[in-house]
C-alpha cells in the first residue's frame, strides 16, 4: 500500500511575535540556524518564523507522528531554495521516519495572511509521486520538426502543381 500523507497546520502570527518577545531563546532553541538568519532579515521576522513552525507541524501530520517516536524541533526545517521556494529538510529521527515509510519527497506550500500563517505539506512516495515526462533529446526534437515543416511544403507543392 502506498503512503501519501497529508498535514496542514497553521498559526496566529500574533502569537510568534509575543513568544519572540517573552523567551528570546524560543527562535534559537527551535529553528536552525539558516532559518533565523532568513526570518531576520525580513521586514516581519515573526511571519516567516510562524510559517516555519506551521510548515514543521503539517510536515509532522503528513509523516503521521507529530513532536513524538523521538522526533525533535529542528528535524523537520525549512531552506528556500535557487528560485526562493520553500522546500523541507529531514533530519534525525524525522528522516529515519520518512525513510521506513519510503517517503521520498515531502511538497511543501507556505501562505499567511496579515494575522495567519499556514502551512501544508504531502509527504510522497514513488509510488504516489508525480511521474516527470521522459524528455526526448532536443536535437531529435528538431529533426522531427524540420521533417514535418518538410512534409507540409511538400504538399503544398503537389497541390500547387496540380491546381496549375
Amino acid at each position: 500500500m502506498a503512503l501519501a500523507g497529508i498535514g496542514v497546520d497553521m498559526l496566529e502570527i500574533a502569537r510568534m511575535e509575543k513568544v519572540l518577545e517573552r523567551r528570546p531563546s524560543f527562535a534559537k532553541r527551535v529553528f536552525t540556524e539558516s532559518e533565523r538568519a532568513y526570518c531576520e532579515r525580513m521586514a516581519r521576522p515573526a511571519q516567516h518564523y510562524a510559517a516555519r513552525f506551521a510548515a514543521r507541524e503539517a510536515v509532522l501530520k503528513a509523516l503521521g507522528t507529530g513532536f513524538s517516536r523521538g522526533v525533535g524541533l529542528t528535524d523537520v526545517s525549512v531552506r528556500n531554495n535557487e528560485a526562493g521556494r520553500p522546500e523541507v529538510h529531514l533530519s534525525g529521527r524525522a528522516q529515519q521516519i520518512a525513510e521506513e515509510q519510503g517517503v521520498q519527497e515531502v511538497a511543501l506550500s507556505l501562505s499567511y495572511t496579515h494575522d495567519v500563517a499556514v502551512a501544508s505539506a504531502v509527504a510522497m512516495t514513488d509510488d504516489v509521486r508525480p511521474k516527470q515526462e521522459a524528455r526526448s533529446d532536443p536535437k531529435d526534437e528538431l529533426r522531427a520538426s524540420f521533417r514535418e515543416a518538410r512534409a507540409v511544403l511538400d504538399e503544398l507543392e503537389r497541390v500547387d502543381e496540380q491546381g496549375t
